[in-house]
């Protein structure tokens, strides 16, 4: 298992964890960002002049192309994981997890889909979320 992007809302914000550690406390599972959205892109590079060496009287030109990249939305750069942190504990089970964008958006997602009755520790206080309702 690995640390994955799971978004969780339409604005982009995510929580970084393994799957199968996020989805412990949650009604609706995550799905990773990167197993719905891997695919190649085209970028176009427009045309330039190139110098072979410092002071070249005759640089030469090179003409527009376009390159193909592979494009992962849940890629990160290194090993650090991305965001702030936060701790869920049910009383059974306690466990760390990374958050991007605001808390306030994280904590409305954790009230609306909780499985359970859990405790959420942010860096600054902790709060008390109850089970979410069967409808939502």
């Amino acid at each position: 298992m690995a640390i994955q992007k799971h978004v969780y809302d339409a604005e982009g914000n995510a929580i970084y964890a393994e799957t199968a550690n996020i989805n412990y406390f949650l009604k609706t599972e995550l799905a990773p960002a990167s197993a719905t959205g891997v695919v190649n892109k085209t970028a176009n590079v427009s045309a330039y002049t190139r110098r072979r060496y410092p002071g070249d009287p005759t640089p030469s030109n090179v003409s527009a192309t376009t390159r193909e990249f592979l494009y992962d939305p849940g890629r990160r750069n290194g090993a650090a994981t991305p965001g702030s942190p936060f701790i869920l504990d049910d009383g059974l089970e306690k466990r760390s997890f990374t958050y991007t964008g605001s808390f306030t958006d994280l904590h409305a997602f954790l009230v609306g889909d909780a499985a359970m009755d859990l405790r959420c520790y942010s860096p600054s206080a902790s709060y008390d979320i109850t089970a979410a309702a069967q409808g939502g």
